[in-house]
C-alpha cells in the first residue's frame, strides 16, 4: 500500500506509521503537531504539518506521493473536554473528516481506514459489546465520530467505486515493545500515563473520578488494548477495503479492568505506592466498557497479543522511564 496517515505524529498514529514501514509499505504523514510530535515520526518517513481541514493542501499530498490508502486517525478524543467545547470537536472530527473526503475524491484516493471508537454505543444494555448494538453516544466526542461513521455509510452507498473499514477502538494503552515510540500528550488526561508520572515524580498523586458506580468496586470498567495490537489490527483492516463496502469492528482483548485493578497492577509494575484521591463522578464516563471482538478475529485474522495488564503497563512504563520528558530534548 502506499498510506497517508492522517495524524501521524500523534500517539497511535505514530506507533502506525511504524508498523507500516516496517511492513514494507510506502508511508507520508500528514498533521498539525497541535497535540502530537515532529520527533515521532521517523525522519526518513515523508512529513507534512497541515490541519486535517486543508482540503487543497491535502490533495497536493495524496497526488504528490501516489496515495492509494489513507489511515484517518487525525481528531480531537478527550471526552471530558468534547463537552465543554462541543464546536471544536465537530469542527475537527466532522467537519476535518468531511475535507479530508473531499481531498481524496480530488485525487482518486478511494480507500479509507477509519479511527473509530466504541464511545459511539454510549451505555450498552448489556456486555460485551457487539458491533451490531445500538449506537448511542452520550457524548459530543462519540457523536462526532457517529457522525463520520454515518458519513461513510453514505458515501459508500454514493460512489460504489470507495470502500472504507471503520474501527472502534476501546481504551488504548501502552507503548511499542521496542522502546523506540511511546505516549506524550499535553495536556495528559489517560490514566495510565498519569500514573507513571505520578511513579516518576512528576505528579504528587491521581484523582480518581466516581467510585459509586454499579461495578464490583465502584470504580469504572474498561477494555484495555495495547497500541501495537490496535496497528496490527489496521494493517489487516488495510487489506480488508473493498470498492463499494463497509465494514465494521470493535478492537479490543474481550475483557474489563477497572480504575483501582489499573491502579494495583502499577504499583506492582513500577514499585511505587501511587497516592490516590478520589472525586465525584466526570459527565460523559459510562460504567462499563468492554468489547467482543471476535469479528474482528474472525474477519481479520486478527488476535491481541499482549493481554494482560502488567504487560501492557510494563511497556509503557519503559518508555517512560526512558523518556521522562516524552519527546521534548529527545531524538528519534
Amino acid at each position: 500500500m502506499r498510506v497517508l496517515v492522517t495524524g501521524g505524529a500523534g500517539y497511535i498514529g505514530s506507533h502506525m506509521v511504524r508498523q507500516l514501514v516496517d511492513s514494507g509499505h510506502d508511508v507520508a504523514v500528514v498533521d498539525n503537531v497541535s497535540r502530537g510530535h515532529r520527533e515521532a515520526v521517523p525522519a526518513h518517513v515523508p512529513f507534512h504539518q497541515l490541519d486535517i481541514r486543508d482540503t487543497p493542501g491535502l490533495e497536493r499530498v495524496m497526488r504528490g506521493h501516489d496515495v492509494d490508502t489513507v489511515m484517518h486517525f487525525a481528531a480531537l478524543a478527550y471526552v471530558g473536554e468534547s463537552i465543554h467545547k462541543p464546536d471544536e470537536y465537530y469542527r475537527t472530527n466532522a467537519g476535518g473528516s468531511i475535507c479530508l473526503l473531499e481531498a481524496m475524491d480530488g485525487a482518486g484516493v478511494k480507500r479509507l481506514v477509519f479511527s473509530s471508537t466504541c464511545a459511539t454505543y454510549g451505555e450498552p444494555e448489556r456486555l460485551p459489546i457487539e458491533e451490531s448494538f445500538p449506537q448511542l453516544p452520550i457524548n459530543p466526542y462519540g457523536r462526532s465520530k457517529l457522525f463520520v461513521e454515518q458519513m461513510l455509510r453514505d458515501k459508500v452507498a454514493a460512489d460504489p467505486s470507495f470502500g472504507f473499514v471503520a474501527l472502534r477502538y476501546f481504551n488504548v494503552a501502552g507503548c511499542s515493545l521496542d522502546g523506540s515510540c511511546g505516549e506524550d500528550h499535553d495536556p495528559e488526561t489517560h490514566l495510565i500515563p498519569i500514573l507513571l508520572q505520578v511513579a516518576l515524580g512528576q505528579r504528587e498523586s491521581v484523582t480518581v473520578f466516581g467510585t459509586d458506580y454499579p461495578t464490583p468496586d465502584g470504580t469504572c470498567i474498561r477494555d484495555y488494548i495495547h497500541v501495537e495490537d490496535l496497528c496490527a489490527a489496521h494493517l489487516a483492516a488495510g487489506a480488508k477495503v473493498e470498492p463499494g463496502q463497509a465494514h465494521f469492528y470493535n478492537l479490543g482483548i474481550g475483557r474489563g479492568y477497572s480504575i483501582r485493578e489499573v491502579l494495583d497492577s502499577v504499583r506492582r509494575v513500577t514499585g511505587k505506592s501511587i497516592a490516590t484521591k478520589y472525586g465525584d463522578r466526570r459527565p460523559g464516563d459510562p460504567a462499563i466498557l468492554y468489547a467482543d471482538a471476535q469479528k474482528a478475529n474472525r474477519e481479520l485474522a486478527w488476535t491481541p497479543q499482549t493481554r494482560e495488564l502488567d504487560a501492557i503497563i510494563s511497556s509503557a512504563w519503559a518508555w517512560f522511564r526512558a523518556h521522562p520528558c516524552g519527546y521534548a530534548r529527545e531524538l528519534v
